[in-house]
C-alpha cells in the first residue's frame, strides 16, 4: 500500500484532536478582563499541545513523504502513535483546569513520553520494513534530537513531583526546539533515494 491513505487517516485524527482541544476553551461568564484572565491556565496549556500537535503534523508528513510503502507493521505502529496523540485534549484539558498541578502536568509529560516513543517505533517499522540504506534510515541517522526530547522528558516528569514550573518549562523547551525545522528527511528527499 502507498502512504496517501495513511497520511489522509493520520490528518483527520490530527484535526480531530485538535478540534476538540479548542473545544475544553470554554467561554467566561463574565465580560471582563479578570474573568477571561481566569481561563489563562487553560488557554496556555492548549497552545503548548497545539504546537506540539502541529509538530508531529509535519513531522509526520515528512516522514511518510520519504516511505515508500506501508505495511501492517507501519499501520500498526502509526495507530499507537495516534493514540498517544489522542489522549492530548484530555491530559491538556485537565492540567490547564487544575493550574498545572503536579498529577496533572506529570501525566502530561508521560503521554508527551509516549508519543514520542510512539513516533521513535514508527520510523523504526518504516525503517525494519525499507532498510537501513532507505531513505527515512538515512535521514533520521543517530536521531540525537529524538533521543534528548525523550530524556527531556522523562527528566520533566520527574520534576513534577515537586518542581512543576521546571517540569512546564522542559517542556515548552523541547517544543521549542523542534519548533526549528528538523531538515533531515527534506535534504535526504532533495538528494533523492538513490
Amino acid at each position: 500500500m502507498n502512504t496517501s491513505r495513511l497520511e489522509a487517516f493520520s490528518d483527520g485524527v490530527l484535526a480531530i484532536i485538535i478540534t476538540i482541544m479548542v473545544l475544553e476553551l470554554h467561554v467566561p461568564q463574565g465580560a471582563d478582563l479578570p474573568t477571561l484572565l481566569t481561563l489563562m491556565p487553560t488557554f496556555l496549556a492548549y497552545v503548548l499541545s497545539f504546537i506540539y500537535v502541529g509538530i508531529y503534523w509535519n513531522n509526520h508528513h515528512h516522514l511518510l513523504h520519504a516511505t515508500r510503502r506501508v505495511s501492517g507493521g507501519v499501520l500498526w505502529a502509526n495507530l499507537h502513535l495516534l493514540f498517544w496523540l489522542s489522549l492530548f485534549p484530555f491530559v491538556t484539558g485537565w492540567m490547564g483546569v487544575n493550574h498545572f498541578a503536579r498529577l496533572p502536568t506529570g501525566l502530561y509529560g508521560f503521554v508527551l513520553l509516549m508519543a514520542a516513543v510512539a513516533y521513535w517505533l514508527l520510523q523504526f517499522a518504516i525503517i525494519r520494513d525499507e532498510g537501513a540504506n532507505s531513505m527515512v534510515a538515512r535521514a533520521i541517522g543517530r536521531d540525537l534530537k529524538g533521543k534528548l526530547s525523550v530524556v527531556l522528558y522523562a527528566f520533566a516528569i520527574l520534576c513534577a513531583v515537586r518542581f512543576e514550573a521546571v517540569a512546564l518549562a522542559l517542556y515548552v523547551a523541547v517544543a521549542l526546539f523542534w519548533l526549528i525545522p528538523d531538515r533531515r528527511i527534506e535534504r535526504a528527499l532533495a538528494q533523492g533515494d538513490g
